[in-house]
């Protein structure tokens, strides 16, 4: 299975886990289903949207930790 990082786009990272959507939209990015996200990487849509990439980071790993 392909690691999820901070140089992941959304697209893709929804690719590999689809259960991290909800965090994603929890944390306020809405982008999702955006095609801007199909290009877009995490870290810079948590810069885009003022957020702690590296908290982000983290909730996406717990919940990935979780599953396996």
């Amino acid at each position: 299975m392909k690691k999820i990082t901070k140089d992941t786009t959304i697209g893709e990272a929804i690719t590999i886990d689809e259960g991290i959507i909800p965090i994603l939209m929890s944390a306020g990015m809405h982008c999702v289903g955006c095609p801007a996200s199909q290009g877009e990487t995490l870290e810079e849509a948590a810069m885009v949207h003022g957020m702690d990439i590296d908290q982000l980071m983290e909730a996406i790993e717990d919940y990935i930790a979780s599953t396996n």
